[in-house]
Formats: C-alpha cells, structure tokens, sequence
C-alpha cells in the first residue's frame, strides 16, 4: 500500500460511513459542537464452546490514544469524502460540512475516562467514558471498538492460557494467523494478559520485550534433503547459538530419532562448556511425549533442560495435558510436578485468533447530551431488556469483602460514592425484585475503576509499562473468587447498579414509552436465570 493510501486507510477515516453521515447531519440541525457522553462496555464474557471466560483483561487502551493523537481530516481525506455520491448522484458531503471537518476535525475537545489496561473487568459495566462534541464523539466510535475489543479479547485468552499453565512461561507464537497487521495488537494484548514472550521480532523490540523462538522443520528437512541427517541439522544449529540450543526434535520420530539425536548434541555442548536450553515438542499426544521426553532427558543427565510444548494449544488442551502427567508421570518414573515446573507452552493460533469466541461484543452507547438546562440522560431501548442502556454520567465502584475479595461492581451516577452509605444495596441490573445488602462492615474496599486519562485532548495519566499491566492483571485475577476464575461453567460475577441509577433508568424507559408501567419483565432461561447476566432467580 503506498504511503498516501496508508495514511486514509489509518488516519481519520478509519471508521464507518453511518458515522460521518451522522456527523453530517448533526451539523445541518446545529448540534455537531453541542456535548455528549459515551459508555464503551461490551455485553457477554468470551464463551469458547466448550469453555468460557468468567472475566476479561481490559487491554487497547494506550494505543487507541496513540491514534487520536494523529489522526484529524487531511485534505487528502476531504478529498475522499467530496467525492462520495449518493443514490440520485449529488455530493453526499456538503462543502461546508467539509470544510468544517478540514478546520475542527480531530480530538482536541474529547475527554476520556478509562478502567487502567490490564485490569480485570466484568460485562455491562462502563469500561470507557467518552466526553465531547457529539458530531466528533461520535465519529471515534468505530476506531475505538476496533483498537479496544480487540486487544481486550485477546488478553482475556492469554489471562486464561497462563492460569492453565499454572504460571510457566507462555510463548505467544500467532504471527502467520494472525489478522495481518492486526497481529501486532494481539502480541500486545498477549503480553499484557499473560504471554511472557513472542515469537514476532518486530512488536517485541517496539515494546521492549525480547523476541522468543526456536527453529523450523525446515531446517532440518533442508540438510536430510541435500543428504545430511536430523543429526547434522542439530549439530549445526548447536554450532551457531551454542548457549540457545533449543531443538525441535519431531521432524522424524520423536523417540526414536528426535530426542536420541538432541541427547547428543547436548551432550557434545556440555562437553565444550555450554549448558543446552531443551526440546521442543511440536506434534502427537503432547502429554505423553512430554514424559517420555523427560524420562529420556533425566537418564541422560539433563533434568535441568526445558521442554517446550506447541500445536493447537489453548487454556483447555494445557489443563487436559497437565491432568494427563500428573495421572501418568508416575507410572514411567517421572515425578509429574517436577516435569510441570520444567514445560512451556508456544501458543499461536488459538491464542491470536481467540479461537472459538473471534469477537468481543463491545458496544459503544450515548448516555447524555448537553442542554441549554445542562447534562440530559439519554436511553436507548431494546425489545432484549439485557440491551437496555444505564443512562447518564456513571462510575464504576469495585467492593471488596473481609476477605480482600472482589464481590461485586457496583454502577453509580457519578456523584454517589457508596464507601459513604451505611448499607451498600446492589440492584439487579433488569429485574425490579432482584437486589443485595452489603453492611458497610462487609465491604473492607470501595475502589473506583475508571480513571481521566485524557482532558480535552491531553493526556492526564501516565500510561503504566508491561510490567506494571501485567503485574495488575494478576492481582486482580488473584481477587476474583475461585468460582469466577473457572474455565469451564465460571460462576457469574455480579456487577449491580445503585438504585438512583435504577430509578433513572425506569423514569426515562416509562418517559419514552409515554407511560407510568415498569419495562417489560426479563427474559429468563430454563434455570430460572436471567438470560443476559446470569443471575439466580430461583434461590
């Protein structure tokens, strides 16, 4: 792509059609500069098939922020726009709202709040807070949901490939499936969720984290084809990175060939002073190689090396493998947690494609609009009363038990603190009779998620580093109960709103409805849950 079609592909246009042609006529009834407030939240937790995620790791948020600082309307992108028709085949972009768009077109009015990256967060609850003139406001819609669902989808998965390893290091390695350039986001959201290293050289370096890898079959295919041998293949690789000899050792046969020839090799290193690295296993029934291979290894005298596992690995296949070695281990003569300690898992296209749930259902909605009589909560309702909007200007308030627990995520207006309320009452989000009672003495923590990171176009808050995100991410997780952290059937986390929001909520639903009457009943499933959140309405 040349470098002119690049910058309209990435800059400003990067968004839908129906945006600008809001936008539009938001300026033709003079409304484009008047203020408005956005919630970005998605609505359902990953749901894998087979599994499904209890929780999700909030990632995109830096360089969504990285985007708006560049991006405004060129010319070259007014240009685009003039050239647009419409069905009778008149200019659909006026000139004057061009050339509005040429002179105020960009993010220096918008104002932002945000829950930090890499913290856990929860469905329906405000991750992001967009403030600003609507007409602009609503442009950034389209970029936002991309830079943020993403990333966040993909840390979410990575969160649940490292709690599946048990904390061994995970290799994110999803660069040939990954959606093209899109592939740099996911190694970020990657490392941020809970991949140590990546297999791409160039987000690595950007980001300050060594890239991580081994070698190819090919390799070894290249030197039995022009009639040398698997052996000779390791030896040469030992020659060139004698203090990073990790050998794939599958191209022939795993047992007979593979790990006798790598057993050689580092024997030879060892001889000349270097200590080898491991194998890696890229084929088969991975649990079981994995034992053989470590039976092998320690009767060999390198019970120190690691063993690297690939292929189709998700947070399920690493459970299953790790369940298989504890059972089986013992029976060859390997200790199965010794062998655990020593695995690392190279997780690529499971990992970079979030396999089994490929979308985040992020949503971005308008929840107020200035007036000449001042802020106005706006609703939007849907015939699934799951989809029915929180109105008005919202903080989200995490509560914490006796236990250091987090037990819920508590949706207020953003005046109301609930640290200051004798009792804290949790309303179920839909349904009228659902609530719960928290004494003040429950709840040892109110702490609120979201954050300012930006006022009218600059930024208040310094981004914290990988290390710092990923640190968050795991005391978070270490907060959820166990129930939550499940991988499969995870308990659902509540995340109530108070009742002034509810009360607001029901005013405006009864106003637009044009009567008095509660909303519709929720839909419920066959448990006797609500369908949407999850939550028990037969207890």
């Amino acid at each position: 792509m040349k470098e002119r079609d690049r910058m309209i592909a990435d800059g400003m246009l990067f968004t839908d059609l129906y945006q600008l042609t809001m936008a539009q006529l938001y300026f033709r009834t003079g409304m484009h500069e008047r203020p408005a407030r956005f919630d970005h939240f998605f609505r359902k937790n990953p749901d894998y098939g087979q599994h499904q995620a209890g929780f999700c790791i909030n990632a995109g948020l830096e360089w969504l922020l990285d985007w708006m600082d560049d991006a405004r309307f060129r010319a070259q992108d007014v240009d685009c726009l003039r050239s647009q028709q419409s069905r009778g085949g008149r200019q659909l972009f006026s000139d004057d709202f061009l050339d509005w768009l040429g002179r105020h077109g960009n993010f220096s009015e918008i104002s932002m709040w945000a829950v930090p990256e890499g913290r856990v967060v929860h469905p329906n609850a405000p991750v992001t807070m967009v403030q600003g003139p609507l007409a602009m406001a609503q442009i950034l819609e389209s970029s936002l949901l991309n830079h943020l669902n993403y990333q966040t989808l993909i840390a979410t998965k990575a969160a649940r490939v490292q709690a599946a390893g048990l904390g061994r290091l995970v290799l994110e390695f999803g660069m040939r499936r990954g959606p093209a350039a899109g592939a740099n986001a996911g190694v970020r959201a990657a490392l941020i969720g809970g991949a140590d290293y990546s297999s791409n050289v160039g987000i690595s370096c950007v980001l300050g984290n060594a890239p991580k890898g081994t070698h190819a079959h090919s390799m070894v295919q290249a030197f039995m084809a022009l009639t040398g041998s698997e052996l000779d293949a390791f030896r040469a690789f030992a020659e060139v990175y004698p203090d990073d000899c990790l050998l794939l050792v599958d191209t022939v046969n795993t047992l007979e060939s593979g790990i006798p020839n790598a057993i050689t090799v580092f024997t030879e290193l060892r001889r000349k002073g270097h200590a080898p690295v491991g194998i890696r296993l890229d084929s088969g029934d991975l649990a079981y190689l994995a034992i053989q291979a470590a039976k092998m290894l320690n009767q060999a005298g390198f019970a120190d090396t690691v063993i690297v596992l690939s292929n189709e690995l998700d947070e399920l296949v690493i459970w299953q493998v790790i369940t298989q070695i504890r059972e089986e281990g013992t029976r060859y003569g390997v200790d199965p947690e010794q062998l655990i300690k020593r695995l690392i898992y190279g997780v690529g296209t499971r990992l970079i494609t979030s396999m089994g749930a490929p979308a985040l259902d992020g949503v971005y909605k308008m929840v107020a609009i200035g007036s000449e009589a001042g802020w106005q909560p706006a609703i939007k309702i849907s015939e699934t009363p799951a989809k029915t909007i929180n109105p008005g200007s919202k903080q989200v308030w995490r509560l914490y038990d006796r236990r250091g627990r987090s037990t819920a995520d508590l949706i207020c207006l953003e005046d109301e603190t609930p640290e200051a309320q004798p009792e804290i009452v949790l309303r179920h989000p839909i349904d009228h009779g659902k609530e719960r009672r928290l004494a003040r003495q429950e709840v040892t923590t109110c702490e609120p998620l979201l954050i300012e990171v930006l006022r009218c176009g600059r930024r208040v808050h310094e981004a914290p580093d990988l290390a710092a995100m990923r640190a968050r991410r795991q005391q978070d997780i270490e907060r959820l109960d166990p129930g939550v952290r499940r991988f499969v059937n995870p308990h659902i986390y509540h995340v109530s709103v108070s009742p002034r929001l509810w009360d607001l909520k029901q005013r405006l639903i009864s106003r637009a409805r044009g009567r008095d009457a509660d909303p519709c009943p929720p839909a419920r499933d066959e448990r006797g849950k609500d369908e949407a959140t999850g939550w028990d309405y037969g207890a």
